[in-house]
């Protein structure tokens, strides 16, 4: 038995303790051990684990964070860190556009806890979050909540999840972005081709918009009132619902869009999935038209044409139409999935885990959709620490599909350097993301040399403490409590 043991690969390649030979392992000889009850082989071929994490007694003594970046003129990516009485921090990433504040608001709800208890600390926090940005504090603490307890038990996340379904994770890109108006064929065709054969991108994603086709005389009705009226944040074009614009696409639109869509999957062939995000805002007859219009195309899906909240419509354009639907990167928690999956709105769910609600919610929300029939994607654009999130939630979710990769990470030279893998492998090779085979919590450490380089105009703090937030202000419930039992309440009875 023991000489099995000892004579296993992975034993010998996770301990290194044969080099050569004749290595010395504590004084103790490899021959030495050979003859050793199995106890005493695990006991000296452990010694060198780092043991100075001792999970029952951590506490959370601080939240410090920066802002990033990561596009020239693009919005703000905040990564939280949350510190321990034990030197180890978990990492953490608030969703892209939203403010700080949604984290640094929940410190003093964490203060002082266990961050091994994260189911708890999460059923702390969530009545702080909502859809959309509002959703980001709560989904950054619990991912960066998850980290610390990978690292304080020494496992990478998807572990902690019940395990992992691959140890590669597709990911889906972005067709170069090209001027339509003047396309240049042979540098499109060049770009497209580096993204297959080169970058090893095998799912795209693309923008079928109304800006595509708009330069174009007669394709739509009623798009001069929006172009030349400049109104509120409320009634903006891109602030407007969908059956709220009545702008519509005529048929010389619809041609005009089929003819772009046509030329893209000529140059992609169909083996490469084409999913399409970024329509317009237009009601539903006009979704109908222009689905029905792309069909031929086989896209992989049609993504937010209605706004998710609209269920009923966005279910008769799921029963409409043959091209897959799909929605829910604004969505915040898993009960509003679990109507969309009940009633089978949508083919295809689309969370963000760092709206969703982090990690755990997340695989919640594929698991009850796996249930239904109902395949997910996961959409992210953030820096590699959300994306690492991202990874151990998809490596632990049977149903998963792809991965977004967005095009500012894609085509961003230093996008990777950001953080180093505590394994030393690459974040993403040949269109995957490696998951962490041993790598404790996501699996990753900050560059913060490389950090400080791409630190947000508007606020250059850099991980300082954090004291104003460590105070409690409000209580608050979601349920109003009686009278303790016992306790004197001033009532005297008759």
């Amino acid at each position: 038995m023991k000489k099995a043991i000892f004579n296993d690969p992975a034993f010998a390649s996770r301990r290194n303790f044969l080099k050569n030979g004749a290595t010395l392992l504590g004084g103790m000889s490899v021959a030495g051990l050979m003859n050793s009850p199995v106890e005493d082989i695990i006991s000296e071929t452990t010694s060198g684990v780092n043991r100075l994490s001792n999970p029952t007694d951590l506490k959370i003594t601080d939240m410090r964070y920066c802002v990033l970046q990561l596009a020239e003129g693009g919005s703000q990516n905040t990564i939280i860190r949350i510190d321990t009485n034990q030197g180890i921090s978990g990492l953490g990433e608030v969703r892209d556009a939203a403010d700080v504040r949604y984290a640094l608001f929940l410190k003093s709800r964490i203060l002082g806890e266990n961050p091994c208890n994260v189911e708890m600390l999460f059923k702390t926090i969530k009545q702080f979050g909502f859809h959309g940005r509002q959703g980001g504090g709560v989904s950054a603490v619990e991912m960066a909540l998850w980290d610390l307890a990978g690292k304080a038990f020494g496992v990478p996340c998807w572990m902690l999840l019940g395990g992992r379904y691959r140890d590669k994770v597709r990911l889906y890109s972005y067709i170069p972005v090209h001027d339509w108006t003047k396309m240049d064929e042979a540098k499109f065709r060049e770009d497209v081709n580096r993204r297959i054969n080169i970058e090893g991108y095998t799912w795209l994603k693309f923008y079928p918009s109304l800006d595509t086709i708009s330069h174009i005389p007669g394709t739509t009705v009623n798009s001069k009132f929006w172009n030349e009226h400049k109104y509120t944040q409320f009634t903006s074009y891109s602030k407007t619902k969908q059956p709220f614009t009545q702008l519509q696409v005529t048929d010389k639109g619809l041609d005009e869009l089929a003819r772009y869509v046509e030329y893209i999957r000529s140059v992609l062939g169909y083996e490469v999935p084409l999913s399409a995000d970024g329509f317009g805002n237009y009601d539903i007859n006009n979704c109908i038209s222009i689905g029905r219009k792309l069909f031929p195309y086989r896209l992989a899906w049609l993504e937010d044409m209605l706004s998710w909240e609209m269920t009923d419509q966005m279910k008769l354009l799921t029963e409409t139409l043959e091209t897959p639907v799909l929605t829910g990167e604004d969505i915040y928690l898993k009960e509003e999935f679990i109507k969309l999956c009940d009633n089978h709105v949508v083919d295809i769910i689309h969370p963000d885990l760092h709206t969703s609600g982090g990690i755990l919610e997340t695989k919640k929300i594929g698991d009850y959709a796996e249930e239904k029939g109902v395949a997910m994607a996961m959409h992210s654009s953030s820096s590699p620490v959300g994306f690492m999130a991202g990874v151990h939630c998809a490596a632990a979710t049977q149903n998963f599909l792809a991965l977004e990769m967005t095009t500012q990470a894609v085509d961003n030279p230093w996008w990777h350097n950001l953080v180093k893998t505590t394994d030393g492998r690459k974040i993403t090779e040949s269109g995957y993301a490696n998951v962490p085979d041993l790598a404790p919590g996501l699996g990753i450490e900050l560059n913060e040399e490389e950090l400080k380089k791409h630190l947000f105009p508007s606020d250059r703090s850099f991980f300082v403490p954090t004291p104003e937030w460590n105070e409690k202000r409000s209580e608050d419930h979601l349920w109003s409590g009686r009278f303790t039992i016992g306790q004197p309440t001033g009532i005297v009875p008759k």
